[in-house]
């Protein structure tokens, strides 16, 4: 993966990439900054609200900083994405992990 600083060069030429916003923000939750990290998901998701593992990440990293209702809530939108985008696979792995972050039972 490209550093931060590639990445933000790539960002420059083109602020609503969404591939190197969902770069930077992978690279941003490596390095333990969940802020930074949920700022780039944020960015990436709101130039493509269908980016449904922006959604998946978007809440380890919130629960990594121990904000876990924001986590199950970045879930329950991703979850909703992933169903109007016919992403089984995501919709699948998203509801899993809010069933884990809920203690309830999953149905997709």
């Amino acid at each position: 993966m490209p550093s931060i600083e590639q990445l933000e060069k790539l960002l420059a030429a083109d602020p609503k990439d969404t591939f190197v916003l969902y770069g930077l923000a992978q690279e941003w939750a490596k390095r333990g900054d969940a802020g930074k990290a949920v700022e780039f998901y944020d960015r990436c998701l709101a130039e493509d609200p269908h980016y449904c593992y922006a959604y998946f990440h978007k809440a380890r990293a919130l629960e990594d900083a121990g904000r876990r209702e924001e986590a199950i809530e970045a879930l329950r939108v991703g979850v909703g994405a992933a169903r109007e985008a016919g992403d089984e696979k995501a919709l699948g792995e998203m509801g899993s992990y809010l069933d884990e972050l809920r203690g309830e039972g999953w149905a997709a």
